[in-house]
C-alpha cells in the first residue's frame, strides 16, 4: 500500500483558510465538493493540504462561501506561492510527520511564540544540548542521534534568513535553567547561548521565575506561529510529539495565553541577568 502524501506546509496553510471559510459559511464538505464537480475525499484532500490548491480552484471555492474580495485575494496569493525547498530531505527518515510540517510553517512564518517549561526551546537549543536531551533518556536510536541534531539545530536557519528573519519570543520557566542537560561544558554552552539570542534584534526572550506560582503556561509546552498572509496555527507539545491546533476560538485562546505567560515572566534585562547568574554558579 503506498505510503499517504503529506500536506506541504504551503497547502496546510491554504487548507486550513478553506476549511475555515467553509465551516464559517455553513456549509457541508459535501455540498462545496458538488459545486467544485469533485468527491467529498477530493475536497477533504484540498481542505488538508494533502493535495496542491489551484488558486482558481481556491477563489472559486471562497467566492461560493461569499468571503469578501481582499481575503479571496490574499489565500489566492498564497495558494500561488511556491513552497520552500525540503532542506531537511536528507534525513527525512528521522523526522516525524508532525515535525516535518511544523518546521516548514516556520520556514512561512513572521513570528513564533514558544513556551518551555521544562527544557529550552527547539529554535533556541546548542547542539550539544540537543543531543544530550536525545540521547541521555535513549529518545532515539544512537545511530540516528547526529542526524536528529542536524534537524534540530539547523531549524534556526529562519531567525538568520535575509529577508524577513522569523521573530521569537521564547518563553522558560526558571527550572529549566536549573536543569544542568548535558553536564556543566554542554550547559554552558546552553546558557552562553541564550545569553548571546536575546541581543537578536528580532529574539526576546524571557523567563518565568519559581516565585510565580500561577500562570497561563501550566497546562503544558505550546507554540504559536503567526503568518502576514494566513491565519495563526498553534501546536500543543506532548512526549509523543506535537499536535496543530487550527479553530479560530482556540488558536485565540493560545494567543491570550501567550499575552499572558510574557506579562508574568521577568523583563529582557532581568532575565538575562537570571541566566547569568546561573552560569557563574557552573
Amino acid at each position: 500500500m503506498a505510503a499517504e502524501r503529506l500536506p506541504t506546509a504551503l497547502g496546510f496553510l491554504v487548507g486550513n483558510e478553506l476549511r475555515v471559510a467553509r465551516d464559517q459559511a455553513r456549509i457541508k464538505q459535501s455540498t462545496a465538493a458538488d459545486f467544485l464537480g469533485i468527491t467529498a475525499g477530493g475536497l477533504a484532500h484540498l481542505e488538508s493540504g494533502r493535495n496542491r490548491q489551484q488558486p482558481d480552484v481556491v477563489r472559486a471555492l471562497l467566492g461560493h462561501y461569499g468571503v469578501p474580495q481582499p481575503q479571496i485575494d490574499r489565500i489566492a496569493r498564497l495558494a500561488g506561492r511556491s513552497d520552500a525547498d525540503d532542506w531537511w530531505a536528507s534525513n527525512a527518515d528521522v523526522v516525524p510527520d508532525w515535525l516535518r510540517t511544523l518546521i516548514g510553517l516556520e520556514g512561512l512564518a513572521s513570528s513564533s511564540f514558544a513556551y518551555a517549561p521544562m527544557v529550552v526551546a527547539g529554535l533556541a537549543q546548542t547542539r550539544g544540548y540537543a543531543r544530550a536531551l536525545l540521547t541521555d533518556n535513549l529518545r532515539v536510536p544512537l545511530v540516528d542521534a547526529d542526524r536528529v541534531v542536524d534537524v534540530r539545530t539547523d531549524r534556526q536557519r529562519h531567525l538568520w534568513r535575509d529577508e524577513n528573519p522569523l521573530r521569537l519570543h521564547c518563553v522558560l520557566e526558571e527550572a529549566v535553567l536549573h536543569r544542568r542537560i548535558g553536564g556543566s561544558d554542554v550547559f554552558r554552552e546552553q546558557l552562553q547561548h541564550l545569553l548571546d539570542l536575546s541581543t537578536k534584534p528580532n529574539v526576546t526572550l524571557q523567563v518565568i521565575p519559581f516565585d510565580v506560582p500561577v500562570h497561563d503556561g501550566l497546562d503544558g509546552k505550546f507554540t504559536l506561529l503567526d503568518f502576514t498572509e494566513a491565519r495563526s496555527i498553534g501546536y500543543s507539545e506532548g512526549p509523543e510529539g506535537a499536535r496543530s491546533v487550527q479553530e479560530p476560538g482556540q488558536v485565540a485562546a493560545y494567543h491570550l495565553r501567550a499575552e499572558r505567560i510574557a506579562e508574568r515572566a521577568l523583563p529582557v534585562h532581568d532575565t538575562r541577568d537570571l541566566i547569568a547568574r546561573y552560569m557563574a554558579a557552573l
